[in-house]
């Protein structure tokens, strides 16, 4: 089997986060998970797993903890979703993704496997699922064993394929927000409770600094009923931040006997709390005697880590032969992370006012949005993916123009591509160009941007 043919049977099933959910609850379900990795042998067990969920910050915080780890000497994997331009991306070991030959090679050890639950009855099974038992086979089967797994949710928590767990070492918790109300629960507190189904007895649980009152209240209760020692990341810490720059931002966290000083790449405020959730936990767990890691391995971890498409700067004027607008993106992808991306624009690159382009996909709420961004909007450019799910860019304008702002102006793309030609040929060297919603939008940006940056330098090089 090679990538092409591992692809063609991954896609063969239902899609992957949407598949996790039926209009009456969950399709693949736990059952059915567990079910398929009893088939093969159950690879998810006997290998030391944090498992992380949350509203948002959870492919970060994750990247953080894999960071540290790898920096403390351990051979760890790492599972997260989605990817932004393979699927490879998912899984990666010492934080290195898996190459195509090892992940086709790994889907033709789990085919048979595949087919004989399908054939047995089981036809709930979707391409989120496949991609999980195939990160915890290579995990299984990795020539130098694996010290650590970690493993983030693909949505929620109680009834995510990934919560296959019955003992973990612990449960991260990241910022919770009202996302897939219809699914998850109408308030904070409701999802807070379904993303705390991944907290099992007596694993430590840490919970990131929380805005909402009636989460931390949810959390709190399910440690309780399962004896599981918890961290209030929020309450626990004093965080402060000391410094910033287009290089990255330097904070403090004291707590807990722990008095740190710490560096990080990842730009915006909320990047510093999913950090101090990631130290919070090797914290924990050292203190727990279950990982021996020095505060020398944190700092380091901490200022390697770099996650793509999470307020990401692609094109940067570094010269006066190289003038051009700031280019950066951002998968922000619901009010709170748009709310983020709104401080960060205002105190990391001190702009009052931008070009957005704006591509969702229609399960998101773009009204909500857009709330936090409509006052810095310049010009509003919408557009879509390549993904049958992007929202038609004229619905999303016909949205964003019910906003009263003093730019109201709104052009309508129909390709990512065509969305960055049109903000370029318009925006002045000092503009900054923000391209933020969906990361299926963040991923074709960045493949277009860095195909013009490419194209400068081999201009610059020719003359």
């Amino acid at each position: 089997m090679n990538y092409e043919e591992a692809l063609a049977f991954l896609q063969a099933f239902p899609d992957m986060e949407r598949a996790t959910f039926g209009a009456r609850g969950p399709t693949m379900g736990l059952p059915s998970m567990k079910s398929l990795l009893n088939r093969m042998g159950d690879p998810h067990k006997g290998t030391p797993t944090i498992h992380v969920t949350g509203s948002k910050g959870k492919g970060s915080t994750s990247t953080y903890l894999a960071s540290i780890l790898k920096a403390g000497g351990q051979h760890v994997a790492l599972y997260t979703s989605p990817h932004l331009h393979d699927y490879t991306e998912r899984i990666a070991f010492d934080l290195e993704s898996i190459a195509d030959d090892q992940f086709a090679q790994g889907v033709a050890e789990i085919q048979s496997s595949v087919e004989a639950e399908r054939d047995a009855g089981n036809n709930t099974i979707s391409t989120f699922g496949i991609l999980t038992a195939l990160f915890f086979h290579l995990v299984k089967s990795a020539a130098k064993p694996v010290q650590w797994q970690i493993v983030e949710v693909g949505l929620g928590g109680r009834y995510d394929v990934t919560n296959v767990f019955d003992a973990k070492a612990a449960a991260v918790i990241t910022p919770i927000s009202l996302e897939h109300a219809e699914i998850l629960g109408s308030t904070q507190t409701e999802i807070a409770a379904n993303k705390a189904g991944i907290v099992v007895p007596h694993c430590l649980t840490v919970l990131a600094p929380q805005k909402d009152a009636g989460a931390r209240t949810a959390v709190g209760r399910r440690c309780h009923e399962v004896d599981s020692e918890l961290i209030d990341v929020g309450k626990k810490y004093k965080i402060k931040p000391i410094s910033q720059d287009l290089e990255g931002q330097t904070f403090s966290m004291e707590g807990l006997g722990a008095n740190l000083e710490l560096r990080i790449k990842m730009l915006g405020a909320h990047q510093i709390n999913n950090a101090a959730t990631a130290v919070a936990t090797v914290l924990g767990l050292r203190q727990r005697g279950e990982l021996d890691i020095s505060d020398e391995a944190i700092i380091k971890g901490l200022s390697t880590a770099v996650i793509r498409g999470r307020l990401e700067i692609l094109s940067h004027p570094i010269s006066e032969s190289n003038k051009g607008p700031v280019i950066i993106a951002d998968g922000a992808h619901n009010h709170e992370s748009a709310a983020s991306l709104a401080l960060a624009i205002k105190s990391v690159f001190n702009k009052k006012h931008c070009i957005f382009i704006v591509g969702v996909n229609t399960d998101k709420n773009i009204s909500a949005i857009w709330k936090e961004l409509a006052a810095m909007s310049k010009l509003v450019i919408t557009t879509k993916s390549t993904n049958p799910r992007s929202m038609d860019p004229n619905q999303i304008a016909d949205l964003l123009n019910v906003f009263e702002i003093d730019r109201p102006e709104v052009s309508v793309t129909q390709s990512v591509a065509e969305a960055i030609d049109k903000a370029l040929a318009v925006a002045e060297p000092d503009d900054l160009i923000c391209i933020t919603g969906s990361l299926y939008v963040v991923a074709e940006a960045r493949e277009h941007v860095l195909n013009i940056e490419r194209a400068k330098t081999s201009a610059a090089s020719f003359y």
